[in-house]
């Protein structure tokens, strides 16, 4: 992996060396346009909408278009005056609980390698952060932007996950809000009950990108010449059911899929083992 940033937490009179490294990867198909007629790559080109010549992107500057149609041209000397730090430090504000920051507010991750002279320091935050379970809340500037970030321990390691600003957050304006809608007693309760069959711990290896797998395989079938995988064909739309006893299907069918052959052999055997233990 390659840092993308090179700087040092700060907290107190503590300074932390550490490297950032991006922690995720999409793994999606990246498609290219190409010509239908001969296959033939499209490409795009700079031009100026003005004098209708290409211009390199070495003389291509950044500009703002006002409300009232006025452009404003800046250039790197232009953002170099911004008043904001730039000096390489990862700001501590304050420590928060965990469950304060709603991850509505989260962007992209980090994770956070400390130089070799700084290894104690980092794992001494890292420690006290685990301890105490909450979040450090800092500002960090990368790519001379300015941004909220908070920093957290996970897998012996300390992440960094940059967020956006409150004011950036939308409010959901929905028709439905405040229209008094109530559920029913017993529609809550079986709500429950089947939350509570589904219930689960998070096992991240269980979960596959199904659409990534079909269009690899599509892919590779349109390159070796061959017939294409056939897509499975789509559920008919059932009869129409109300909420309650589209409820009550639902519990029994996740009782039934937890409770597969499987299950059943396994929770046998322990039922058998309890009473033999309980005769003997």
């Amino acid at each position: 992996m390659r840092s993308v940033w090179r700087g040092a937490v700060s907290f107190g009179l503590v300074t932390i060396g550490v490297r950032l490294f991006s922690a995720t990867e999409e793994h999606d198909f990246r498609f290219h346009q190409m010509h239908r007629e001969d296959g033939g790559r499209i490409r795009y080109k700079r031009v100026c909408s003005a004098c209708g010549e290409e211009v390199a992107f070495a003389d291509i500057a950044k500009g703002y278009e006002l409300e009232d149609g006025r452009v404003v041209v800046l250039d790197g000397e232009d953002f170099e005056t911004l008043p904001i730090e730039t000096d390489r430090s990862i700001q501590v504000l304050e420590f928060v609980p965990v469950e304060e920051i709603d991850p509505i507010y989260f962007q992209k991750s980090y994770y956070l390698e400390p130089d070799k002279a700084a290894v104690r320091p980092y794992v001494l935050l890292r420690t006290a952060l685990e301890d105490a379970e909450r979040l450090a809340v800092v500002k960090i500037t990368i790519r001379q932007r300015q941004t909220l970030a908070t920093l957290r321990a996970r897998d012996d390691v300390l992440v960094l996950h940059t967020m956006l600003w409150p004011d950036e957050i939308r409010r959901p304006e929905f028709d439905f809000l405040g229209s008094g809608v109530e559920v029913r007693p017993q529609e809550l309760r079986m709500a429950s009950s089947l939350v509570e069959s589904m219930a689960g711990s998070f096992e991240e290896e269980e979960f596959t990108d199904d659409y990534r797998d079909a269009m690899e395989k599509l892919i590779t079938a349109k390159a070796e010449g061959v017939a294409l995988p056939v897509a499975g064909e789509a559920e008919e739309a059932g009869e129409v059911i109300d909420l309650m006893t589209a409820l009550e299907r639902s519990v029994e069918a996740a009782k039934s899929a937890r409770g597969g052959p499987a299950k059943s052999a396994k929770a046998g055997k322990k039922a058998s083992a309890e009473k033999k233990a309980s005769s003997a």
